[in-house]
């Protein structure tokens, strides 16, 4: 047997019930999540092939299923909660130990489908939890608008007419706004940079919409690995970087699971 997600076929099952798999840790105890629920009310346990162990739970495939899923993930409020819960059980796992988060929605028929993926993934997974130990992730989000300096729309057009100065009024605030957007991917590259140099490793994600972001433009989107020990100096870097650019605005999100720093499903 092997394990599907919400994105791969699903063949028939033969029970009503699938094993969803939250995470791949090492050397992890049943007392160590005892009494952790998971997505669907079922209790977490543990799968072992070696010393690497699956952390999963039973799920109803009515519901995780490949029609349930089809079904489920065009319901936002449904999502959310998986989400939600799926989320909460990694955060168990990352508070014990180095851990491998596992995409949503990963379900395999049962436990012999989940060590057939732990064998699969074995080598990518010890790479990760040997970058991973010792470190967690550190979001930086920066909002703003970069100023550049324009030329005056008006300056050496003494006496030109209404429509000259309509057009030369039009260009100069396309030249702002082109150099605005230049200025911001100069200064988010350069704060990426200062903050990747206190890193372990870093990723830079699409900037979100201002409208889901609810404030300005973002200008970057950013993910860092940092180390536990430097993680005080790493949110220092943050604050400073915020008090020498007034026109931006730096969030800092953390400490996560490595989430951003794990690609298991292509392998």
């Amino acid at each position: 047997m092997t394990c599907a997600s919400g994105s791969r076929p699903w063949s028939r099952a033969v029970t009503d019930t699938g094993v969803y798999l939250y995470a791949i840790g090492r050397g992890m105890q049943p007392a160590d999540l005892a009494g952790v629920e998971g997505v669907d009310g079922s209790l977490v346990r543990l799968v072992e092939v070696g010393d690497l162990c699956g952390v999963v739970s039973t799920v109803r495939l009515s519901d995780f299923g490949e029609e349930g899923l089809r079904r489920n993930l065009e319901n936002l409020t449904w999502v959310d909660a998986v989400a939600r819960a799926h989320n909460a059980v990694v955060e168990q796992c990352f508070v014990r130990g180095p851990v491998a988060p596992v995409s949503l929605a990963t379900v395999c028929f049962d436990d012999d489908g989940v060590r057939a993926r732990l064998q699969t993934w074995k080598e990518p997974v010890e790479r990760v939890l040997q970058q991973v130990a010792g470190c967690c992730e550190m979001g930086v989000k920066v909002h703003g608008t970069p100023t550049a300096p324009v030329a005056d729309p008006a300056q050496g057009a003494p006496g030109a007419g209404a429509g000259l100065a309509y057009l030369r009024r039009r260009q100069a605030e396309s030249s702002q706004r082109q150099a605005a957007s230049e200025a911001a991917v100069q200064v988010a590259a350069q704060v990426h940079a200062e903050l990747a140099g206190q890193s372990v490793a870093s990723r830079r994600h699409p900037p979100q919409d201002r409208r889901l972001a609810g404030r300005g433009d973002m200008i970057l989107n950013g993910a860092y690995l940092v180390d536990h020990e430097r993680r005080d100096s790493f949110e220092r870097l943050v604050r400073r970087i915020g008090e020498e650019r007034p026109d931006l605005q730096l969030e800092v999100t953390g400490p996560w699971p490595p989430y951003s720093f794990v690609s298991l499903d292509a392998t």
